[in-house]
């Protein structure tokens, strides 16, 4: 009689694993993730000098802020011609064509060999003289013959 009080007294083991923990890390992480994905994106979003970007369809004629080799600034308004100009001008101009022509496209296109730093500072002279969006210029890649 004292090996059945015993048998019956014992529980069975059981041998399953608890995954319920493991469920709220994973949740834990991705709420984690979620909420830091959107702080990622710091960086400037730039076209290089070649491309395979589609044109950009408008109505009207941008205006075109060119940026030669050495550092050097042209301006195109609309249908006028392209004139040197410096950054004081640029900015005056720019910003009294914006104010006439608010939807105007503003487009800067800079030789491959400048630095960087007069690209970004000419976007942050255009920004300043009231364009909203400057968009970067960009030469096709020139398809390879065989």
């Amino acid at each position: 009689m004292a090996q059945t009080n015993n048998h019956r007294r014992r529980r069975k083991l059981k041998a399953e694993i608890n995954v319920v923990p493991y469920i709220d890390v994973m949740l834990v992480l991705l709420i984690i993730f979620m909420v830091t994905a959107p702080l990622l994106n710091l960086g400037v979003d730039i076209d290089l000098p070649e491309a395979n970007a589609k044109a950009l369809v408008t109505d009207t004629d941008p205006v075109l802020v060119s940026i030669g080799a050495d550092g050097s600034l042209y301006l195109t308004l609309g249908e006028q011609g392209r004139e040197k100009i410096d950054s004081a001008m640029l900015v005056n101009k720019v910003s009294a064509f914006v104010r006439q022509n608010p939807k105007v496209p503003v487009v800067v296109g800079a030789d491959a060999a400048l630095n960087y730093g007069t690209v970004i500072r000419v976007m942050g002279e255009l920004q300043s003289a009231g364009v909203p969006k400057v968009s970067l210029m960009s030469q096709p890649i020139a398809v390879k013959k065989k």
